[in-house]
């Protein structure tokens, strides 16, 4: 036989053995009904490895061998998701999950008679990836990172066995992101464990760490070595429609070789959604994996589209958390933390206990109203629990426990970090810190808010590390980040030499902090820590005003709190005279000013983009008034924002429409009055492409 006819018979062998190989991994892996014995598998891969090993130019992306893994790699490349990776609003009881229920009916205009089926499945504690496929073929696997951007770990995502290399159906899409959750059953994990004990080695805390570290091996192999699963829960980018449903669309990845929970069911109203948390949470400590809670998310994807996502989150989307883990513990001293905005939040300092797997030594006390409401002292047996799973708190205290020497609390009159005085505003439940950015515990939480997961996200410089480099003065203002780099080469500091550091740890910094120089003006503006300016805010802020520069002017011509300029700030919907105060006072302060223009000389500060920089509406300004019949008033708005319109909340001369339903009373009245072109709600329907 010729070489090149070898090379054929090769090669047709090896796709044999990939689809038969693949075959035997879905009964095994995915239905647990193996149809030959192990050593009849092991027959099968062994063939397939002389081959490759006689013939390497002729493996295939779909390699039974890409499953045990390969080299190690250089570092993780970044990779920037097609759609963004949202993250979940939580409900921790019945009442929530009914919340949940009208919220949607409202947006929607629906009644109280109207069916609204979602489908409920458990809530994995893993970590979320996603997978895309063209023509069939995975090419390539990321994590969610910020929901935006995620890591390159497609030789990682690779050595998963029920996770499909090639896609076993010929109606699949020619572009396919799935995803889903990747987890380690608790018997892997168990044994990966004693593994890791025997030999003398640190081991997991949970399944889902143990997961987390496995996926994010630079060397593949180790990943391979440790048997990972992943259940297909959704999607990114398709390149046609697959389903019309929520749960069709399940059915249909199921089919091409993904796994799907089988806990999965379908929900008809909030009682129906209710019964099934409690049923999956009966089930849950003889479940092979962890979880954490349910998920229900809206049936059909026509709903879905039309609710879209609020900040970070579906609208369409709900994650129904178990109750939290308790655990009780002596509370033994109650002391002051600072936060970014000068609040004094009274901590319990705690006598370690482990709850849910976590030991915990501090838990928050909130305010001084909740400490009241407790009726808590200095010494007493409490009851805890990680709220959400998360955050350790204070929920009852065991006064038949009470020792003789117990302390009450009594609130500090001054601040516990720079002894400036402490006041409690009328109305509000938190004491603050009257020292503002004198105050050293505000300038480290700032910086710290800063360089957080949903500000700047810098990888390596952690709360730890801004507390150090804070009190040795290294990082003073958020400027002085970015100048790191420089001041390293000119040799003003060392941070190659400081202990746990080197080079490699460095030049990563480094780099992380260069990816940050350009950056979304929303993350911009949310990182500058302002008071009541979360997420949501800073994007109305980025999308109404374009750039910082542009903004801060505005907001300069705002100060004296009336005027045209202050009206505008005033009329985007969902930023009223309160929070305009708050920021107003941010730009009233010289620091914050000086801060902001070494920024901006710094950065480079993307404007947000529009949606749809396409639609007719793109990047006017649209106000809605009076009774609308074909939507609600919050699904036109939510239309309106996703075609890259801005919505106000009142009539100026910079609106561009006013869309008057029944009833228009005195915006139609101003809009006429200032010449602003007022639409019909049908007018408005036919602009924006969505006419009946």
């Amino acid at each position: 036989m010729n070489d090149v006819a070898a090379a054929e018979q090769a090669a047709a062998e090896l796709e044999r053995l990939a689809r038969e190989i693949a075959h035997h991994d879905r009964l095994y892996h995915q239905q647990d009904a193996p149809e030959i014995s192990d050593a009849a598998y092991d027959a099968l891969v062994r063939r397939n490895r002389e081959i490759e090993t006689d013939f390497p130019d002729l493996i295939r992306p779909d390699s039974p061998s890409r499953r045990v893994g390969a080299p190690p790699a250089d570092g993780f490349a970044k990779v920037e998701h097609s759609t963004p990776m949202l993250s979940l609003d939580n409900a921790f009881d019945a009442d929530d999950v009914i919340e949940f229920f009208a919220r949607v009916r409202r947006f929607l205009g629906l009644g109280d008679d109207d069916a609204v089926d979602v489908l409920g499945e458990p809530k994995i504690d893993g970590l979320s990836a996603a997978v895309r496929y063209e023509h069939g073929r995975m090419v390539v696997g990321a994590t969610r990172g910020d929901g935006v951007t995620g890591e390159e770990i497609t030789a990682n995502l690779r050595t998963i066995r029920d996770l499909p290399l090639v896609l076993d159906a010929a109606d699949a899409p020619e572009v396919i992101e799935v995803r889903g959750e990747v987890y380690m059953a608790r018997p892997d994990f168990l044994a990966l464990n004693a593994a890791r004990e025997a030999a003398d080695e640190p081991v997991f805390a949970n399944p889902r760490n143990a997961a987390a570290g496995s996926l994010r091996q630079l060397d593949s192999r180790i990943t391979a070595s440790r048997r990972l699963h992943f259940f297909a829960y959704g999607w990114g980018e398709l390149s046609e429609p697959v389903a019309e449903s929520q749960q069709g669309f399940l059915e249909r990845v199921n089919g091409w070789g993904f796994t799907v929970n089988p806990l999965t069911r379908l929900c008809h109203n909030a009682a129906d959604a209710v019964a099934l948390h409690a049923d999956i949470a009966e089930r849950r400590s003889a479940l092979p994996y962890d979880i954490d809670g349910v998920v229900y998310k809206i049936d059909r994807l026509d709903w879905q589209r039309r609710l879209g996502m609020v900040s970070r989150a579906p609208r369409w989307a709900v994650a129904h958390k178990f109750p939290a883990e308790q655990a009780e513990t002596t509370l033994k001293e109650i002391t002051i933390q600072v936060g970014r905005t000068g609040a004094l939040t009274p901590v319990a300092n705690l006598e370690p206990v482990t709850v849910g797997g976590v030991v915990v030594g501090r838990a928050t006390l909130h305010n001084e109203d909740e400490i009241e409401r407790l009726g808590v002292m200095e010494g007493d047996r409490v009851i805890i629990q990680r709220a959400g799973d998360v955050i350790p708190q204070v929920v009852e205290v065991l006064t038949d426990k009470r020792p003789a020497d117990a302390r009450p609390f009594t609130p500090p009159e001054t601040c516990p970090e720079c002894g400036s005085l402490s006041a409690r505003e009328d109305g509000e439940a938190v004491r603050r810190c009257t020292g503002g950015l004198t105050c050293p515990a505000q300038a480290v939480e700032r910086l710290k808010h800063f360089v957080s997961r949903d500000a700047f996200d810098i990888e390596g410089l952690g709360a730890k590390h801004i507390e150090a480099f804070r009190e040795e003065g290294i990082i003073v203002t958020p400027g002085d980040i970015f100048r790191l780099e420089a001041r390293e080469q000119a040799g003003e500091i060392s941070l190659r030499t400081r202990e746990g550091w080197g080079d490699k740890s460095a030049e990563n910094l480094f780099a992380a902090i260069g990816e940050r120089r350009r950056i979304g003006s929303d993350r911009f503006i949310y990182a500058l820590g302002i008071r009541q300016v979360g997420q949501t805010t800073a994007r109305l802020l980025a999308r109404h005003y374009g750039t910082p520069a542009a903004w801060r002017e505005a907001m300069e011509t705002a100060q004296p709190r009336e005027g045209e300029a202050f009206d505008d700030l005033v009329s985007i919907d969902g930023i009223g005279p309160v929070v305009a105060g708050d920021i107003l006072d941010f730009f009233a302060e010289a620091h914050n000013q000086e801060v902001l223009a070494d920024l901006e000389s710094l950065l480079d500060v993307q404007p947000l983009e529009a949606p749809a920089a396409t639609s007719p509406v793109s990047g006017k300004t649209v106000v809605f008034t009076g009774t609308l019949t074909t939507m609600t008033r919050a699904e036109a708005k939510a239309r309106a924002e996703s075609l890259g319109a801005k919505v106000a909340g009142s009539v100026s001369k910079k609106t561009d429409y006013v869309v008057a339903g029944s009833d228009a009373g005195s915006k139609a009245k101003k809009a006429a009055e200032l010449g602003v072109e007022i639409l019909t709600e049908e007018a408005w329907r036919e602009m924006v492409g969505d006419a009946a």
